[in-house]
């Protein structure tokens, strides 16, 4: 899978933030320190300081490209769209054409995506197979309405803890049908597309999923060699399920009800669920924030990847700022260099986990090298299945509902912090997959 990573990586060249306008130097001493709080939280991964920081850079500076491309790579990870397009008229450049055709492609403009993604390939810096993909899937999509649902309102599927006597643990199997054929995939917060076992299918294409009664179609589809992922869990995995079907197709996933749902339109919000912020890596892989201090106000940016088997993987500057001691964690038996151990606070939404499991050593490999946001970790399948999820908004949060038997008999009191949940899932047994396996972006 570390190809994939690439896709995700290469499709918007940005990795260092958008080269310096010659406006820069002449810059206001107003806008130079709201442009430098706005790169700083964005980095940060406090996403909305940042919008609110470059909003009163451009305030003093409208006409300053460089701050216009800040506030644009800003604006699509919280998926706005529109102010993408909005920053960004006039401007001609790589990186604006990266920007521009990705809010085109995520927000289902497909022709004028297209466009700009051609016109991204045209420079022969940019080596960018996902942009190629995509540019060439988009052009044969012309009358086409990505994720058009026809049948019933609600489609509910079972998804399996073991087949054939193969335990899946806490990876979210999903039986569905991919163009007719009956198929597994799996659940891949960290992908931005649904991806298609390349086994099988040699070129991306426009695909039907169905669930139960409801069938969504156009889907766009990439290919990917899926065998690792298959041979780790022992069953064979057809397809993943990407970050923009579970945005468009309002989907719920319970792992511990063993439920995944698709809708046509957004849930009602949960009595006892919490709502969590998401945001997405250049628009793709999911993105939230969680506490691991006592502070509330000090929260750390992790990736989210329900295809990583383990819970909670963290660098050690976030095992510090927890309070532990990278020295005193555990090796894990037959994973060399890596540890692990418990995170006394994790907080996410309103809900505590107690002394949450995690692992120490297996860095984000080429996540850390080349993103633009200081990543402290990856959330992997373990610790979501401690929760409902359920997308709204097109994905811009989720609501969470942990599984009732984790609620302590502190939760429902009023007036003080959340009540610990318990934390039931083990230390991992075996060494989390590579940091290069989360599927394109």
């Amino acid at each position: 899978m570390r190809r994939a990573l690439a896709f995700l990586l290469l499709a918007l060249p940005l990795a260092c933030g958008p080269a310096a306008s010659p406006q820069s130097s002449s810059r206001s001493p107003a806008a130079a320190k709201w442009t430098d709080r706005a790169k700083a939280s964005y980095r940060a991964g406090d996403f909305e300081d940042a919008r609110d920081a470059v909003a009163h850079a451009l305030a003093v500076a409208p006409t300053d490209a460089e701050i216009r491309e800040l506030s644009a790579r800003i604006a699509l990870v919280r998926l706005d769209f529109a102010e993408v397009l909005r920053v960004t008229d006039g401007l001609e450049s790589t990186a604006v054409h990266a920007l521009r055709g990705r809010a085109l492609w995520f927000s289902g403009d497909i022709e004028h995506a297209a466009d700009e993604l051609e016109a991204l390939l045209t420079d022969p810096t940019v080596k960018d197979p996902w942009a190629r993909e995509v540019a060439s899937l988009a052009r044969r999509g012309s009358g086409r309405h990505p994720f058009e649902m026809e049948g019933a309102l609600v489609g509910a599927v079972e998804m399996p803890r073991a087949i054939e006597r193969v335990p899946l643990g806490a990876a979210d199997v999903v039986p569905c049908e991919l163009d007719g054929e009956r198929i597994l995939a799996l659940v891949a917060t960290g992908s931005s597309e649904v991806l298609v076992d390349s086994n099988s299918r040699k070129d991306p294409a426009w695909v039907n999923l169905r669930f139960d009664h409801l069938e969504v179609k156009d889907v766009p589809a990439l290919t990917e060699d899926l065998s690792a992922i298959s041979h780790q869990l022992g069953v064979p995995i057809k397809a993943l399920i990407g970050s923009q079907f579970l945005r468009h197709a309002h989907v719920t996933f319970d792992r511990r009800g063993d439920q995944f749902v698709v809708r046509r339109q957004d849930a009602p919000a949960p009595p006892d669920g919490s709502r969590v912020p998401l945001y997405y890596l250049r628009g793709g892989g999911m993105l939230l924030r969680a506490t691991i201090t006592a502070r509330d106000d000090d929260p750390i940016a992790l990736f989210v990847d329900s295809s990583r088997p383990f819970p909670l993987l963290l660098q050690d500057a976030a095992w510090k700022k927890a309070g532990v001691d990278v020295g005193s964690l555990t090796p894990l038996p037959d994973a060399p260099g890596v540890k692990h151990g418990m995170v006394p606070i994790f907080r996410v939404g309103g809900f505590d986990l107690a002394k949450m499991p995690a692992i120490a050593g297996a860095d984000l490999g080429e996540l850390s090298t080349v993103t633009d946001i200081d990543l402290a970790g990856i959330i992997g399948a373990d610790l979501l299945s401690f929760f409902r999820v359920t997308f709204e908004d097109e994905g811009r949060f989720v609501w969470i509902e942990p599984d009732p038997t984790l609620l302590g008999a502190q939760t429902a009191q009023s007036g003080g912090p959340p009540a610990p949940l318990a934390s039931p899932v083990p230390p991992p047994a075996v060494a989390p997959a590579p940091a290069s396996s989360s599927g394109k972006r």
